[in-house]
């Protein structure tokens, strides 16, 4: 068990209740000393934390009441919330206030804090919200004011560095006393929950156990970071959308074919941009036998090719097609010819949109025949002036990729 914070004071603003209260507690029974702040006392008094009354959106009462402390190790910046209020029903002004609190006061704070913070070799943790990283309609001022947060703590943790880390906690929703006024009540916490990947809302106590893990010695190198306690996220809303079964077999690419890869491409194993071609591979293909750039796919090229023989980059070889090279039988973007793997280049048998000639093949729907490269046969083609790099090849005969492996 941790016991770093044992002994050391924190201040956990908005501690009172709901998220706050859970902050708090997870404190104390980390052994620290833990003052709550807040503008009014808690229903419930905690064992272990000391209430203290603040108005955080009053400046000199809140520098007033960091310059009285003796100590500060950790500031917990947890103030905050707002009604549901769609933009258009209220003035400006009104939504201002959401930002102040939201924004503004964690500024504030964080300011008077600073100097105790510096000699302690403190931590600032910042209550966040998955609000501001989403849209966030009926709350878009708090959702601005929760990305504009981030932001300050992301500079906040470079510009106070190294005596001050500062992280944030990216909080989800939350199971508190109020919950049934934004979910509906119990079967509406019911509904809400059964949206999370783990299947429950979070608790005030899943909040503080995140709090003080970032706060204590466990997190010594964590700062500027973004800490998501959210219970995996949320679903996409298109998930559910799509009729049952019809995501099966298809690629991220945009393809609507099983097993199709390239972006617009539409026949089984076609990758580059507008092929229609078995085998041809391009830059972000995704077909079996294909691979992506940086991929591990045996005899792949750097520019995702996947032709046999194909090296990794900054080798020249026999037989080999990487970006830039000018290797026969190597198709240029947008071609149909099976093996096709360089981009932007028009060589001897190498077919691109508008190539004319005996051999040359025209993008569309015409299937042709497979062709079969010998890797261990040199192409007659003699390379360009460039100095190829000084690394010999291994030996071994390079293996086609597997069949149906996606890369």
């Amino acid at each position: 068990m941790d016991n770093s914070l044992r002994g050391s004071t924190v201040v956990v603003t908005g501690g009172t209740r709901g998220v706050g209260a859970g902050i708090a507690r997870a404190f104390a029974d980390a052994g620290a000393r833990v003052l709550a702040c807040a503008r009014r006392p808690p229903e419930r008094p905690s064992p272990g934390v000391e209430f203290a009354p603040l108005d955080l959106r009053d400046p000199p009462a809140v520098r007033a009441f960091f310059a009285a402390l003796p100590r500060l190790d950790v500031l917990v910046n947890n103030a905050g919330g707002t009604p549901y209020r769609r933009l258009a029903d209220a003035d400006a002004e009104r939504h201002a206030k959401v930002v102040e609190l939201n924004l503004i006061t964690p500024l504030t704070a964080s300011l008077a804090a600073y100097d105790h913070l510096r000699r302690s070799r403190g931590s600032i943790v910042m209550v966040g919200s998955v609000s501001g990283g989403r849209p966030s309609p009926g709350s878009a001022a708090y959702g601005a004011a929760k990305a504009g947060l981030a932001n300050l703590a992301a500079s906040m943790a470079v510009e106070w560095a190294p005596e001050v880390r500062v992280n944030t906690l990216v909080v989800g929703m939350v199971h508190t006393g109020s919950a049934h006024l934004h979910y509906g009540g119990p079967d509406g916490i019911a509904a809400v929950s059964r949206t999370v990947p783990l299947g429950r809302l979070a608790v005030p106590a899943d909040i503080g156990a995140a709090a003080v893990f970032l706060a204590s010695d466990a997190a010594a190198y964590i700062s500027g970071a973004s800490l998501q306690v959210h219970g995996g996220g949320e679903r996409p809303a298109f998930l559910d959308a799509v009729p049952a079964g019809a995501l099966r077999g298809a690629s991220a690419g945009g393809s609507g074919v099983p097993g199709g890869s390239a972006a617009g491409s539409a026949v089984p194993g076609a990758s580059a941009a507008g092929a229609a071609v078995p085998r041809a591979s391009a830059a972000g293909s995704a077909a079996p036998g294909a691979s992506t750039a940086g991929s591990a796919v045996p005899g792949a090229s750097a520019a995702g090719a996947a032709v046999p023989g194909a090296s990794t980059a900054g080798f020249v070889l026999p037989n080999v097609s990487a970006a830039g090279s000018a290797v026969p039988e190597a198709s240029a973007a947008g071609s149909a010819a099976p093996d096709a793997s360089t981009a932007g280049f028009v060589l001897p048998n190498v077919s691109a949109s508008r190539a004319d000639g005996p051999d040359a093949v025209s993008a569309g729907p015409r299937t042709l025949e497979p062709q079969t490269l010998d890797p261990h046969t040199p192409e007659p083609h003699v390379p360009e002036p460039h100095t190829p790099e000084p690394h010999t090849p291994e030996p071994h005969t390079p293996q086609p990729p597997t069949a149906g492996r996606e890369s």
